[in-house]
């Protein structure tokens, strides 16, 4: 288990962390976001030891990464952007240097097979490295991080610079080891983070803005759960009929984008689910549905608002949202006093 407790992080005036807090649960997938100098690199070097820590606290499995760095760092596997290969060594010899390296008290030799075997490099384990293919230096990268069978990796951009190919395979890999391991992991590419990653943390400006599963934060900055809806039939009775619907608090249309058919947006009243309501009155008068999609934020949408500039983190929407209900309500009271003073 991960846990970060109000981290900060300066260098001299800049402020790359600002009070960051979050934990990560045995056996978590967690895909860490943020645009370039977000401080997501900082965070997980501080993770991982090899920076320090201004402010707050951070722990691996129960080991406080400034108190106990040593304990903290067996439990931790990493691979940073730029694996750390020694290229003029073949891959074995590289793994029984970084076994050698880390003081593992495992058998050697099963140990490294099993490795190998997993991420399946043993048929290139007496090559050298820098005849490698990219795609092979990132799977020996991932080796070394598993050295010592760590309970926690964060690989930073596992995936940069490979072909599609090569990015399906390390995704793979990355799902088998989430069944045994902790994973945090960084990447740009956010349909990577969506196939593997069971939660998402999101990092803007030194600040977590944001943290929960993608539909959690999708529902969270998706304000009305609207459909939208392409219908074939006469556009003024299919918004009639849309509008009778249990649950439907207003009907827009959007316009013809397809000969025959018009597009509408549905507002549902607040959280109902009124899809099946709604197909079932459509086919009752045999006014075919052409596409329904509800309007809930994508990933990529999530990370565009997130990560914009001076964009308010979730829990600072809410607190918005909050207040402009007191200012609704106020007014209100306003209203009805000035009204009542008239009467």
């Amino acid at each position: 288990m991960i846990e970060v407790t109000a981290l900060s992080k300066r260098y001299g005036s800049h402020l790359a962390v600002n009070n960051v807090s979050f934990s990560i649960k045995d056996g978590e997938v967690v895909g860490f976001l943020g645009p370039n100098g977000a401080g997501k690199s900082t965070i997980m070097n501080i993770l991982t030891g090899y920076i320090s820590l201004t402010a707050g606290s951070a722990s691996v499995d129960g080991y406080d990464i400034v108190e106990s760095p040593q304990d903290a760092k067996r439990h931790i596997g990493y691979l940073p952007e730029i694996p750390p290969l020694y290229t003029d060594m073949t891959v074995r010899e590289y793994l029984d240097f970084m076994f050698d390296l880390k003081k593992v008290k495992l058998p050697r030799k099963p140990h490294l097979d099993e490795i190998c075997k997993l991420v399946m490099i043993s048929d290139v384990q007496n090559r050298l490295i820098k005849n490698l293919s990219k795609g092979y230096r990132q799977r020996v990268g991932i080796a070394q991080a598993l050295i010592g069978n760590p309970d926690t990796l964060i690989l930073d951009e596992p995936t940069v610079g490979l072909d599609p190919k090569q990015i399906i395979e390390i995704r793979d890999l990355i799902s088998r080891l989430g069944k045994n391991h902790t994973v945090i992991l960084s990447s740009h590419i956010l349909s990577e983070i969506q196939a593997v990653c069971d939660r998402i943390i999101i990092i803007n400006g030194g600040r977590l803005v944001a943290d929960g599963t993608p539909d959690e934060l999708s529902k969270a900055l998706s304000a009305d759960g609207a459909l939208e809806i392409r219908v074939a039939g006469p556009k003024r009775d299919v918004m009639k009929t849309l509008s009778a619907v249990p649950g439907v608090e207003s009907v827009d249309d959007l316009g013809s984008f397809e000969k025959g058919s018009y597009d509408y947006r549905v507002v549902p009243e607040e959280k109902a689910d009124v899809r099946k309501v709604v197909f079932a009155r459509l086919a009752e008068r045999n006014w075919p549905i052409l596409s329904l999609r509800d309007s809930t934020l994508t990933l990529e949408q999530i990370f565009l608002r997130l990560t914009s500039e001076d964009a308010p983190s979730l829990e600072e929407e809410e607190e918005n949202k909050i207040e402009e209900v007191s200012v609704e309500t106020e007014e209100e009271s306003s209203l009805t006093m000035v009204k009542e003073e008239n009467e």
